[in-house]
């Protein structure tokens, strides 16, 4: 009777899907305005050694997660693409250049992507589904970029926050995971966890700089309203996150704060969420087939 009862316990626990984006400390766009990308090469990658620490602390808690790659780095270490399917995780795609997709042309959206995603499979040996777009980046101006994703042929997105916020967000899309309809096929898009608390706007939770910044009182308030209202926790990380010796880069007050505070704590308060909600990848969740058997949402339509 007592053995069986850590597996009855583990069923009760919220439902969530666990991410990395898999890039490097210099690639991110707080930094975009002090780095060249043209000089990415001149920086001691970590990306690595980094990635490999989360796959051995997902290892520990025994999770499976799902891996947006940049195409930049999967052209460069091939290896460890290959080493995160081989480790029972899902490979997806963030791209090949990191470049928030309102700076790009329809054009050079497809041709970046399309190279990204060719570049991550051919690591990988395994077809590529899913798509994140660096820095959340496809709002209303970019909503475009979801029908060249159903054209190139992946099946969900998770690009979209629905908070105000000064790169990206989508305020009032819709909080749990949707249907979109382009002319060029239907997808599934995962939006990133907010929550609401007394009247409030949406407020993210659960990821990233959120994870690391915000009291763990705080995620753990929202987890709890997020399950309440039927929403599973998106939580994300970046391999970065989990070096806290990583050079530091002269940069403006603002990217200092959202880049390297708490990093010493990330490491720890994933253990924490893998304890707390039942988490999978995004392809073993089930809910890309079952979003897509709904109606799509009412955010469907591509701006001309």
């Amino acid at each position: 009777m007592s053995a069986a009862a850590p597996a009855v316990l583990k069923k009760t626990l919220p439902a969530g899907l666990l991410s990395v984006d898999v890039e490097d400390y210099f690639h991110v766009e707080a930094f975009a305005d002090r780095v060249d990308r043209r000089r990415w090469e001149d920086y001691p990658s970590r990306v690595e050694s980094n990635t490999r620490t989360v796959m051995d602390l997902f290892d520990e808690c025994n999770v499976r997660g799902t891996f947006f790659i940049l195409g930049w780095v999967a052209d460069r270490h091939p290896g460890l693409v290959a080493e995160i399917v081989h480790r029972g995780h899902e490979a997806a795609c963030h791209s090949y250049w990191h470049r928030l997709r309102s700076t790009w042309s329809v054009d050079e959206f497809r041709e970046d992507t399309l190279r990204a995603k060719q570049s991550i499979e051919q690591a990988a040996g395994v077809a590529v589904c899913g798509y994140r777009a660096p820095s959340f980046s496809v709002t209303r101006k970019s909503f475009w970029a979801l029908e060249v994703l159903a054209e190139l042929g992946f099946r969900y997105d998770s690009s979209i926050f629905p908070i105000h916020h000064d790169t990206y967000g989508i305020p009032e899309a819709p909080r749990a995971p949707f249907r979109v309809d382009t002319p060029a096929g239907s997808l599934v898009e995962f939006p990133m966890t907010t929550v609401r608390w007394l009247g409030s706007p949406n407020l993210p939770i659960g990821g990233g700089g959120y994870l690391r910044i915000f009291p763990f009182w705080v995620t753990k308030l929202g987890i709890r309203n997020a399950s309440d209202h039927g929403l599973p926790l998106m939580t994300y990380t970046h391999p970065w996150e989990v070096d806290p010796g990583q050079p530091r880069l002269k940069c403006r007050l603002s990217s200092r704060l959202r880049h390297y505070t708490n990093l010493g704590k990330t490491t720890s308060r994933m253990r924490d969420l893998t304890a707390m909600v039942r988490f999978s990848s995004f392809r073993e969740s089930g809910l890309v087939d079952t979003t897509l058997a709904l109606a799509p949402s009412s955010l469907v339509g591509i701006p001309a």
